[in-house]
């Protein structure tokens, strides 16, 4: 079913996007936090006592893809964990295919909310991020509360309807791609990272990412052993012994920008089926980063899907009054 959140709900007023070539404040903390052997880097806010909820961003991004959430979603009282995936930006990068196969991708997401002490949380991910977060919630359903997918299939209906459907395979052409040793490594460094940048900017709306928002993103791609580390997500799915796919039990909700040349409507739809309480919202004028375009509307959907969950007192911070 569609949802809908009214834009002036106490939710939303406590939701305004932030410019993305600001600085945040003090209140959102850098920490390095050692799960499964490896350090990952971790933009933190929020009370430590509220509700966990743990955002992951996607290829080709960092944490700063939740650039407009991470303060939002703090000041509605939870203690937001944004990591920067194992391979990208600050995190460590293990060598070899192998270190990145989906399971231990999940692991690494139960492992980190394992280490702030809760056996529970909240999960959103986008791209890469939201595989991951269907397959940690398909495969760890104990642990997460209630799950928020942004424009990412469920990995089991990305295989089937990737051989099913020839404008799906066309679209995802990429993938096959990045499966040569080494030759994507060498064409994305060149000009300066074109393909990469061209990957944000010619896939997005206009005010998705500012100069200031792709200088960060090509200072997080040229980190030493960042760019293979990334490729191996995609090469790490031919390790995968494929079965009947994997239901997801935990409540979700589907937000899917309609205009994205990446993926398919059909592939929302059917991850959808594989959901035992399912909820969809389909932005039509958002590409593949409505986080990005359409914020107040994800922000509003977020906030409203998740507080569901948790009974949150909010204020709107323009009142100065206290919680």
């Amino acid at each position: 079913m569609a949802l809908s959140w009214s834009l002036d709900s106490p939710e939303m007023k406590a939701s305004k996007p932030t410019s993305s070539n600001r600085h945040f404040n003090s209140k959102v903390r850098s920490r390095t936090r050692h799960v499964t052997g490896l350090q990952l880097h971790v933009e933190e806010a929020g009370p430590a006592e509220g509700p966990l909820l743990i955002l992951l961003h996607g290829f080709p991004g960092f944490w700063w893809d939740w650039r407009h959430q991470i303060e939002a979603l703090a000041a509605l009282g939870y203690h937001v964990l944004i990591p920067d995936m194992r391979g990208y930006n600050l995190s460590d990068k293990p060598q070899g295919i192998e270190a990145y196969h989906l399971d231990t991708l999940a692991a690494d997401i139960i492992a980190l909310a394992e280490s702030y002490g809760h056996s529970t949380f909240g999960l959103v991910g986008h791209d890469w991020g939201g595989v991951v977060a269907w397959w940690a919630a398909a495969c760890f359903p104990q642990f997460i509360e209630r799950l928020a997918i942004l424009n990412a299939p469920h990995p089991d209906v990305w295989r089937r309807l990737i051989r099913r459907r020839p404008i799906q395979v066309l679209r995802s052409s990429y993938v096959a791609f990045f499966q040569l040793p080494l030759v994507p490594e060498a064409l994305l460094k060149v000009g300066h990272f074109a393909l990469l940048r061209r990957a944000l900017t010619g896939t997005s709306r206009p005010e998705a990412f500012t100069g200031q928002d792709i200088e960060r993103y090509i200072e997080a791609w040229a980190r030493p052993g960042a760019l293979s580390a990334m490729l191996n997500y995609y090469r790490a799915l031919r390790l995968r012994r494929w079965s009947r796919p994997r239901r997801v039990r935990p409540a979700t909700l589907v937000i899917w920008g309609a205009r994205d040349v990446f993926l398919e409507r059909q592939m929302a739809l059917a991850s959808l089926k594989l959901c035992e309480q399912g909820e969809i919202l389909f932005l039509e004028e958002a590409t593949h980063w409505a986080h990005l375009e359409e914020v107040e509307v994800v922000n509003a959907a977020l906030a409203g899907f998740f507080q569901r969950e948790h009974e949150i007192q909010t204020t709107d911070p323009s009142s100065g009054s206290a919680p």
